[in-house]
């Protein structure tokens, strides 16, 4: 397995679903950041399940242990160990679906690559239980990019067929704050959430998109040819166990368009380059422009669901119909916003140590 991502600021996941714990050592920090529990815990409890509408019955208290890297409220610059325990799994669900892959899991796949040899409860390491260590990775890389005034952060823009109205960075920096499915749109997260509950009623999941924005970044940071802005980021987001799709700016949009139209036009803003629009999404030639960065997510529904479903036992040979028990989401997307917000700072914060625009320790 690849459980590492990252040159400079290099992190390294552990743990599976029904395991021990799950947890990440960040490697590659840089010394005297001020960093605390409280703010590892903070986007920790905004991934949690209790929170958010749909969510899944099974309660962790996902409570962040810091095991090294911390000193005195400080980065020390040594490797950063977190971990939160599992303490509510159950794992006796899974013992009936040893031998019949669940659709749209990695059981099947995973079964033939690792030999009936890897951990299935749960899904294992393909659970989106491990996207816990890459938030708390997330809220270090955070700290240091705040160290820039560069700010993460994401906001839900669909789920299932309903779509919020476009909205200002401003207020879209907030959304996690104004409704537990960080939509910036009131009335758009009521039917959303409504979308929601029909489809746990129905036994069924819906999926969505989330949209990540960076802003103040510096111009320049990335790596080209093969390290772009995009491919770095991109790569990291389909980390994510639910993503299938992500395109940056105006997208698959932009394809439709002339030249002339798909081009943002270059002037100043009070001696400022910038651009007067931003379908780019803030990069070109997999450079950060100093535009807002823009990245959207396509989210699946979840996988788990109770209705019957047609699989195959693996031992008999036979057809299966499957209705899958246990505890469940019937929406990700709410949990996943944090995660996105997460794998963009993670990747942002090696590429400026990368390209200097952070040194090897804050002071």
């Amino acid at each position: 397995m690849s459980n590492s991502l990252g040159t400079l600021f290099r992190i390294t996941s552990f743990g599976e679903s029904h395991g021990p714990s799950v947890g990440i050592v960040v490697d590659g920090c840089p010394a005297g950041l001020p960093l605390t529990p409280e703010q590892i815990q903070q986007d920790l409890d905004r991934r949690r399940p209790s929170t958010h509408p749909g969510s899944t019955p099974r309660k962790e208290p996902d409570t962040v242990r810091i095991l090294s890297g911390v000193l005195d409220g400080h980065t020390t610059g040594a490797p950063i160990c977190m971990l939160i325990d599992n303490t509510d799994a159950h794992s006796d669900a899974y013992a009936p679906l040893a031998d019949i892959p669940r659709p749209g899991h990695a059981d099947y796949p995973a079964r033939i690559k690792y030999g009936q040899m890897n951990d299935p409860r749960g899904g294992g390491r393909f659970s989106g239980r491990i996207t816990a260590g890459f938030v708390m990775a997330g809220a270090v890389a955070k700290a240091v990019l705040n160290t820039l005034d560069v700010r993460v952060f994401a906001h839900t823009t669909r789920i299932g067929t309903i779509e919020a109205p476009s909205t200002d960075l401003s207020v879209a920096q907030d959304a996690w704050r104004r409704s537990t499915l960080s939509c910036s749109d009131d009335a758009t997260a009521a039917a959303m959430e409504r979308e929601i509950e029909e489809a746990r009623a129905a036994g069924d999941s819906v999926g969505g998109i989330v949209e990540g924005v960076v802003v103040g970044l510096p111009v320049g940071l990335g790596e080209p040819v093969f390290s772009t802005v995009e491919g770095e980021i991109a790569r990291a987001l389909f980390a994510i166990p639910a993503v299938k799709a992500v395109e940056f700016g105006a997208g698959f949009g932009l394809c439709s368009l002339k030249g002339s139209q798909s081009n943002d036009p270059f002037t100043f803003d009070s001696g400022t380059v910038v651009t007067s629009k931003n379908d780019a999404g803030g990069v070109l030639g997999g450079l950060t422009t100093g535009m807002p960065l823009t990245v959207r997510v396509g989210i699946k529904p979840t996988p788990s669901i109770s209705s019957p479903q047609d699989s195959i036992n693996l031992k008999t040979g036979e057809t299966e119909a499957l209705s899958i028990s246990g505890r469940h989401d019937a929406c990700i997307v709410p949990r996943a916003v944090v995660v996105i917000e997460a794998m963009i700072a993670n990747v942002l914060c090696d590429l400026a140590l990368q390209g200097g625009f952070i040194s090897g320790s804050v002071k």
